[in-house]
């Protein structure tokens, strides 16, 4: 076991703490190249740019969670599952936009397919390491699970009925 900033990861391996390291910097890069493309105007530009940068490294994230998961499958199925979800979510959301014509469908399933991806991502985060995490420690593991749809949920809800493109014809 080796304890990096108080998370503690299983394996003394060099090969596998190489590879923790490139999954975690490939995350943090997931986490602010998403929050920047959903707080972006819409379209081409800064949103595409930077959701561009977010599946890519999504890509490299389920990757690494792959390999981390085959090297601890016991233990780490779980986690796999929510990497394949995640990456397959982006997939989808992604390919919607990528055919023409652009249709309120294809921009509701892009939203939702996009958000699906980020929370299952932040999902896989909590459910391995918020056991770790100050205040999120003294959570229910339930929480972990939920957490981030909980959250996710009343603003999908939100843009769905906010932005003109995404609601529903009168």
């Amino acid at each position: 076991m080796t304890v990096i900033a108080g998370i503690p990861i299983p394996s003394t391996s060099s090969w596998f703490l190489g590879v923790v390291a490139i999954h975690v910097a490939m995350g943090i890069v997931c986490v602010v190249t998403g929050i920047v493309a959903m707080l972006s105007r819409k379209g081409r530009g800064r949103h595409s740019r930077f959701g561009t940068i977010y599946y890519w490294f999504l890509g490299g994230v389920f990757l690494t969670a792959s390999a981390l998961s085959v090297a601890r499958w016991a233990e780490n199925d779980h986690l796999f599952v929510l990497g394949v979800l995640s990456f397959g979510a982006a997939t989808v959301a992604r390919q919607m936009l990528r055919h023409r014509p652009v249709t309120r469908l294809r921009l509701q399933v892009h939203l939702l397919g996009m958000v699906a991806s980020y929370v299952l991502l932040l999902t896989a985060f909590y459910v391995d390491n918020g056991k770790n995490l100050p205040l999120w420690r003294y959570l229910p593991t339930i929480a972990y699970w939920l957490g981030p749809a909980a959250v996710a949920l009343p603003l999908v809800v939100h843009a769905l009925l906010r932005h003109r493109l995404l609601r529903p014809p009168k």
